[in-house]
């Protein structure tokens, strides 16, 4: 500790060098225009070199004092923000993340205390963004997206989380007096909900082609009609008739009997889409934001796993592989 300069002079100097003299120097630190003399010739036996040249026209420095001037400034600065440094250590540590409002609601809300449970120092920020919007929205640490097959490779700024399978569902009080689940001629007899998503979707969307693909006759007798997936799932909930729906959106449903299948499990179609979490360049690495892709990607495998086996006892290959992609 011998070998550190005194603080109190420090100070003391810093305040006459900037306001050119002892006794301004003095009113600014509350003190008299003795005691800082006292403490800025102590500085100057510690530094055995003069810092100032005293006159009657004022203070003013030497080479010496110009220099530790300098230094000095960067220490009170450096010195001036360690409350803040604190502060921020202590506060939770922000991830704002940009996801759809259907998986938002029907699937990550539930989740998350969880994740805070393993992170008790991150707090998470949802912000409902659809995938139509602009990808880079200023301020979001992530963005979980719902792209086709070949834009989920697996990179720095990127992680792929699950590929859905689409089937049909309903409340079960519509089933009621018409017949168990099972039997795909239920389709032909119930009120169907469509979801047409604005630029097209994949087949597995479209009633004709479960129509085709279960041998049913004639058309589809469409319902209602919705341009999101959300409010179609909220029409199935409450007895509007059958929705297409994807498997992460309506497993908790699902699982507390809110919802039920029309078909076993491997009439299923695999959804075209996957979705992936992607972050900015400047995140990469950083890693608070891969502990959250991380964990996305555990939670999304966790209820697929606990689904197949709560449906079929094991779980299962539909439509050969299950899709898996390197994290």
């Amino acid at each position: 500790m011998d070998r550190l300069p005194p603080f109190d002079a420090l100070i003391a100097f810093e305040a006459a060098a900037r306001l050119g003299g002892m006794t301004r120097a003095a009113g600014e630190l509350g003190l008299t225009q003795s005691a800082v003399s006292h403490r800025i010739r102590r500085l100057e036996r510690f530094m055995e070199v003069a810092l100032f040249h005293r006159g009657n026209a004022g203070l003013a420095t030497t080479a010496a004092g110009t220099a530790l001037l300098e230094d000095v400034r960067d220490l009170l600065a450096r010195a001036a923000d360690l409350r803040g440094r604190c502060l921020q250590a202590e506060a939770p540590q922000r991830i704002r993340v940009g996801v759809g409002a259907a998986l938002a609601d029907n699937w990550l809300v539930r989740r998350l205390p969880d994740f805070s449970a393993r992170h008790p120092a991150a707090m998470v920020e949802l912000a409902v963004v659809e995938n139509e919007a602009p990808e880079r929205m200023a301020g979001l640490d992530l963005r979980i997206l719902w792209v086709g097959a070949s834009e989920a490779r697996a990179s720095t700024t990127q992680r792929a989380l699950f590929r859905e399978h689409v089937f049909p569902v309903c409340a079960p009080d519509l089933l009621r007096g018409i017949g168990p689940c099972g039997n795909p001629d239920l389709l032909v007899r119930l009120p169907l909900l469509h979801k047409q998503a604005p630029g097209g979707q994949g087949a597995e969307w479209h009633w004709q082609t479960w129509f085709d693909r279960l041998g049913l006759p004639g058309r589809p007798a469409e319902a209602l009609r919705f341009t999101a997936i959300g409010p179609a799932i909220a029409a199935a909930l409450g007895g509007a008739g059958v929705a297409l729906a994807r498997s992460m959106l309506v497993r908790d449903a699902l699982r507390d009997g809110r919802l039920v299948r029309l078909l076993p499990p491997e009439r299923d179609m695999l959804s075209a889409k996957v979705h992936v979490v992607r972050w900015p360049g400047r995140h990469a690495g950083n890693p608070r934001i891969l502990a959250f892709a991380a964990w996305l990607a555990a939670a999304a495998q966790e209820g697929e796993d606990r689904l197949q086996n709560a449906e079929t006892g094991a779980p299962v290959r539909r439509h050969g592989s299950p899709f898996r992609l390197a994290p």
